[in-house]
This record gives structure tokens, sequence and C-alpha cells, in this order.
């Protein structure tokens, strides 16, 4: 539990008004990629996470921590919020340095770890400009740095990709993946949801202050029992495959390509489906030239669970 993020039947209300409800999540180490559209939650379980904001019922630690505590709370984690704050007229060195020296660093270590903290963002050649005239992108690479710089084994990010050009966008994912790889914890959130498939060791999905799924993306992927999996087919035998499959019960829909050269279908039950292509391709029917999920992404697992979660409440 020491190296675990726990959220113990966690509820937050704001007066009458529900951030989250009843959500139970035990994180490890690596990249977790908190997703939902705006108001579904997610800042409030990170602001949780933190400490800015206290449950109305449950608890929270990290890595044994009860967020309560802030003092030592603050030597475990890093938060990059989304929304943009500074002090007037500071530098992205000052903003740092004078940030580390309030929580009680030296200031010749706060100094050093400030260095180290904007080169590693790629920020160096801004560093002493006003953070009042840094661009969108240099902004949330500042903030950023300020979340790493006292390295924190767990870091809070916020919608950090947001505004990134896309070169910044790969340095930042590499970021994140080394940090994940050295042992730490990274919580971020993102409306990018592709780039959150690709990064993330597990997703959580959460609507209406609701955690709707959690885990590896193939697992959760695996609680959609209902849920037609979409799977792709390359051969030259399409329209044939198409009828042979239409055969089935378990068979939705099929899409030809456009190119006539594959089929994209719809099955209730992937094993059933897998073993008729078995048998059609042993049978010289067909001949696969490509075969995969077409949908195993989080858009897909996100948009069911998301429609199912409304359509039960």
């Amino acid at each position: 539990m020491s190296e675990l993020l726990v959220f113990d039947n966690v509820s937050k209300f704001y007066g009458e008004v529900l951030g989250v409800n009843r959500v139970n999540l035990s994180l490890a180490p690596g990249i977790t990629g908190l997703v939902g559209p705006n108001g579904s939650g997610k800042t409030t379980l990170m602001n949780l996470a933190t400490g800015l904001i206290q449950p109305t019922q449950g608890t929270v630690t990290v890595r044994g921590i009860p967020t309560s505590d802030p003092e030592r709370l603050f030597r475990l984690v890093g938060y990059a919020t989304q929304f943009d704050s500074f002090p007037p007229g500071l530098t992205g060195r000052q903003l740092i340095s004078r940030y580390l020296e309030v929580h009680g660093y030296p200031r010749s270590v706060a100094q050093e770890l400030t260095q180290a903290a904007i080169a590693r963002v790629g920020l160096s050649e801004a560093a002493d400009r006003r953070v009042g005239g840094y661009s969108k992108g240099m902004r949330q690479r500042i903030k950023l740095a300020q979340a790493i710089a006292h390295d924190p084994p767990v870091l809070i990010l916020d919608e950090p990709l947001n505004g990134l050009d896309p070169m910044a966008r790969a340095e930042a994912i590499q970021l994140f993946q080394a940090l994940a790889e050295a042992g730490r914890h990274v919580l971020l959130s993102s409306h990018i949801l592709h780039e959150v498939d690709l990064i993330s060791d597990r997703v959580v999905l959460v609507s209406s202050g609701y955690i709707v799924a959690a885990g590896e993306i193939e697992g959760v992927r695996t609680e959609i029992h209902d849920h037609p999996i979409q799977i792709y087919v390359r051969c030259r035998e399409a329209r044939h495959l198409a009828a042979r499959l239409f055969e089935s019960d378990h068979l939705v829909e099929v899409t030809l390509h456009e190119d006539l050269q594959g089929l994209n279908a719809r099955t209730r039950d992937a094993d059933r489906f897998y073993l008729t292509l078995n048998e059609l391709a042993a049978s010289g029917e067909v001949t696969i030239e490509g075969l995969g999920p077409a949908d195993e992404d989080v858009q897909a697992v996100y948009s069911y669970l998301i429609t199912e979660e409304g359509a039960s409440s």
C-alpha cells in the first residue's frame, strides 16, 4: 500500500452538487490516463489527490501519506494544473526557484533544481524571460518544470499536452515515460484520447462523477460484454467473406472497404468470429492478408461505456 495512490470510498460534494461519488481506486506506479468530458470529475479527482480539497467521505492516501497532511504530501506530489495562474513579473527561473525556497529548500539547492527542471522541459533559453510573455506551449512547459522540480515520486498532470506543438508534445510524452520507467506515478488527464491510449499503462474512465471503468485498455475492453466488437479483415475475397459471415447469428454488421480488398465486421462473439474465419481460411475459401481489432482504443471503449452509463441512469 505504501507504493500506491489510493482512493478509498471517496465522495466529494460541493453543497448539493456531486463532484465524485464512491470512488475506489488503487493506482500503482506507471502512467495512468484519466479520461472524461468536461465536468465528469477528472479535476476533482486530481485536486483530491494533491490535497487541494478534502473528500466529503472516504480517504485519499499517496504512498501511505494522507492528503490531510500537506507538509509531508508536498514532498511526494508534483501538480501541474490546466489553468494558468502566475505571480506577475516573475521570470520562469524565479517562478520555480522561489516556489522551492518557500517550501524549505536552501537557495543554492533551489537554483540547482530549477536549472535541471527547466532544462528537462526544454526552456533553458527562455528561463530568464517573464512568464507573462510566454506562449501557451511555453506556459505549459514551465508548469511541468515546476511540478517535477523537487523530483516527486507522484506527478498529477491536468491536460499537460494541451497547447504543445508536435515536437514539444513528443518530448513531454518521452519525459512521462521516462518518469514512469523510473518507478514514479504519472496521473494525467487529456482530451486527446489516442495519445492517452498510446502512452498510458492503464486508463480510468470517468462520467458524471463516477468511475465507469478502470484498468489496462484491453482489460477495460473485456468489461463490455454486450458491445459488438469491430474487427478488420484484409482479403481479396471480401464480398464472398461478407456473405459467409452473414450466415452466423453473432454477426451484427459488415462494411466493405472502399477498395473491396477487405471489410470491417461487428460481432457479439469474437471467439466464434475468429473460429469461423479460421475455418474459411483453412478450407481455401479466403486468403487472409491482415486481421486485427478495429476499435481497440480509448475512444471506442469510452464512447460505449459513457453511452451505457447514461442509458442506465
